[in-house]
């Protein structure tokens, strides 16, 4: 992929959209190489044959040189986008609670196939935020644990499992948002903890999904006063520098969503755009909003080459590694089985047996 169109700076954007079809204004974008990747949500989502028909649209939208990258939430839970007839999996707490390590890559694998049947190639899972605060309004069950050793041990065989089955995880939200007492989607949480803390607590956990090979981090949006004040995850290159330099990853960041209020009540979009990428990000989300994509792509487009080459190399590798898979999927959907998935339905209420 190291071609022109692989070296846009839109390949830098993933984008969500309305609708449960391809709008022409993106699948324009999407022609030209202009965006990387797309993501997908429930109102996106009307039954497995419209949404293959719309995965389907959205990869043979994109040339061939720059394959696009189809990624979801697709957590479990409070926070999945494929619901009935697809398997409706319980909250990774079941998984934890459960403390078999098998079971919990057989999920993740059950999880993988069901969405590389539909052309989807990246999960934005597992959440391996340790849930210590149990005020925290965001996050609860969605960790597989209230201690970081367990946290670590699943998301490391959950990250391998999807992994092997071909789709894309991403452990989020670093350096962590298990305990905090907001949500960053309406305003800016601070965790008031020292390095040591962070070392100990929230870090282990994607230590662990980096040594699994974890294709892609997401960010928190939320401030750690004791490494660069109020500065938010997303734009601190000291926060960042834990993730590059003390755990070694040199695979993508992806942002969490630029909409939400903790980093879109604060910063220009042009000044989120500079920002993430002075912190060594390297993919930015814009989930909805047409204007602040159209500003982000365009911040980016104004970006100095040498910026971007590193994030644009960091993408260009997550495709190649599992987008040709995921277009074939969609492409030639004809022979595939589900949903629904018995096996997996059965899966699902073993682990809700647990609690």
């Amino acid at each position: 992929m190291n071609t022109a169109a692989s070296r846009q700076p839109g390949q830098l954007l993933f984008c969500g959209f309305d609708g449960t079809e391809l709008p022409e204004d993106l699948a324009g974008l999407i022609a030209a190489g202009r965006i990387g990747g797309v993501v997908l949500f429930a109102r996106n989502i009307d039954g497995p044959d419209r949404l293959r028909a719309l995965c389907r649209s959205l990869h043979a939208a994109a040339p061939e040189p720059t394959p696009l990258l189809i990624s979801i939430d697709q957590e479990g839970g409070r926070v999945q986008r494929l619901r009935e007839p697809w398997t409706v999996w319980p909250p990774m707490r079941c998984a934890g609670d459960c403390g078999d390590l098998e079971q919990t890559a057989e999920l993740a694998t059950a999880l993988a196939r069901e969405l590389l049947d539909m052309g989807i190639a990246l999960d934005f899972a597992p959440c391996v935020d340790v849930d210590t605060n149990p005020d925290n309004p965001v996050i609860g069950d969605r960790s597989f644990s209230r201690e970081a050793g367990a946290v670590a041990e699943h998301a490391r065989r959950f990250v391998g499992a999807m992994q092997r089955a071909g789709v894309a995880a991403c452990a989020k939200h670093f350096p962590g948002h298990g305990d905090t007492a907001s949500d960053s989607h309406f305003e800016l949480p601070r965790l008031d903890h020292d390095v040591a803390r962070l070392r100990r607590v929230e870090l282990p956990p994607f230590r662990a999904a980096v040594e699994a090979g974890v294709a892609s981090l997401m960010t928190a949006h939320v401030s750690f006063p004791a490494l660069d004040g109020e500065t938010p995850a997303t734009l601190s290159p000291a926060i960042m520098a834990l993730c590059r330099e003390e755990l070694g990853y040199d695979g993508v960041v992806f942002s969490d969503d630029l909409e939400m209020k903790a980093v879109a009540d604060r910063y220009t979009p042009e000044e989120l755009v500079a920002g993430a990428l002075e912190a060594r990000l390297d993919a930015f989300l814009v989930c909805r909003d047409v204007q602040l994509r159209g500003r982000v792509l365009a911040a980016l487009e104004r970006t100095p080459d040498e910026r971007l080459a590193e994030p644009l190399r960091r993408v260009a590798e997550l495709k190649r590694r599992y987008a040709p898979a995921a277009r074939r999927a969609a492409l030639e959907s004809a022979n595939l089985a589900g949903p629904p998935y018995p096996a997996h339905q059965r899966l699902a209420e073993r682990l809700r047996g647990v609690t």
